[in-house]
Formats: C-alpha cells, sequence, structure tokens
C-alpha cells in the first residue's frame, strides 16, 4: 500500500478532523486493541490539537498530527491501523499483535504479504483461541478475519509491519495455507520513511 509511497506526488488534500471524528478514530483504535485503555491512548493523542485528515490516492486516509507526523491510516473501510513509527515511538501501548517466523522477515521487508506457514511454523505466535465464547457458546478465535494487527518478527523487539487478518487466527492454524496478513505498512517503505507531510 506504501510500498512506492511519496508525500509529495501522493496526498492530495488535507482538513483538520472534526472531534467527532477523531472520537470515532480512536475508538476504532481501541476496538482493534482491546489492552489499550481510553486513557493510555488519550495521553497518546490528546483531544487538542485535532488531527489532520490527508486524502492519498482515491481510498486511503491518513491521519497526521498538525506537526505533520502520520500516526494512523484507514483505507476504504478498513480497520484504522498506527503507522509504524507511532507503534515505535510508544512500545507500552498494547497494541494486538502477531509474530512471524524468522523465515518470512526478507519477504516482509520486500512488502510481501504473510502467509499461513509464517504465523503457524515454530517461532510464529498468535493469540489464543477459545478463551471467549459467543452468544451461542461457541469458541470465538483469538483473532477475527479483517482485525488490525501489529506484526513482529520472532527475536525482534520492535514491530516491522502492520497489516489486516484475511482469516481469523483459527482458519489460519487449520489451514496453514495460503495469505494469512494483508500488510499495509511495513519496515522501509514510503510511509515508514515520510517524517512528516506539509
Amino acid at each position: 500500500m506504501f510500498k512506492r509511497f511519496d508525500p509529495s506526488n501522493d496526498v492530495s488534500t488535507s482538513s483538520q478532523v472534526k472531534s467527532s471524528v477523531q472520537r470515532a478514530i480512536k475508538a476504532e483504535i481501541l476496538r482493534a486493541s482491546p489492552q489499550v485503555s481510553e486513557e493510555m491512548l488519550d495521553q497518546v493523542l490528546p483531544k487538542k490539537p485535532p488531527l489532520v485528515q490527508y486524502k492519498v490516492g482515491p481510498h486511503l486516509m491518513l491521519y497526521c498530527r498538525l506537526t505533520g507526523e502520520p500516526v494512523a491510516f484507514q483505507h476504504r473501510d478498513g480497520p484504522v491501523l498506527p503507522t509504524l513509527k507511532f507503534v515505535h515511538q510508544y512500545p507500552d501501548l498494547p497494541f494486538t499483535q502477531v509474530t512471524v517466523d524468522q523465515g518470512a522477515i526478507p519477504f516482509i521487508l520486500g512488502g510481501a504479504n504473510i502467509m499461513c506457514p509464517g504465523l503457524t511454523n515454530p517461532g510464529g505466535v498468535m493469540p489464543e483461541d477459545g478463551l471467549t465464547t459467543d452468544e451461542h457458546g461457541f469458541d470465538k478465535p483469538g483473532l477475527e478475519q479483517g482485525a488490525a494487527v501489529v506484526i513482529y518478527a520472532e527475536g525482534k523487539e520492535m514491530a516491522i509491519a502492520v497489516g489486516v487478518m484475511k482469516f481469523s487466527s483459527a482458519q489460519v492454524r487449520e489451514t496453514s495455507k495460503g495469505m494469512g496478513i494483508e500488510v499495509a505498512h511495513f519496515l522501509g517503505d514510503g510511509l515508514y520513511q515520510t517524517d512528516e507531510i506539509q
């Protein structure tokens, strides 16, 4: 998504985000990462000053601080995802995360999506399935399809990518074939190399 991102060419319009939209962005982040409390998020993304929304291409919104520092983005109606620099700046925020095995690292850093074996091989870690149940008493997967995740690599302390689950964690464990996570932003892509947008 941001592999060849160039803010001087790819960003078209900007506008300050209304407080109701900013609350919705925070609510989406809280929904995607239930371990993050509202107080934690308010400390790192205060109400004032408001965020600035930049339109990138026809279907992507980039949310930045007034200084131009990107903090989050959203593709179409997908989940709001934090930028890697934001994740690295606040390593104590407990975003929903997965860990891939070491064999997946060079592919991810080249912009590839994460295949299921990278999550199910030794070294890959996903939240456990079946810790909670739905309204019918069935076990819920640890991660739902479409969930926003911050991706770590085996043996590394900093996140290397952010993305969206293409299958639930239970389906990934069951099939262990195909694409498990669509990578939206990775270490070294155009967005990561962008310090500010003007």
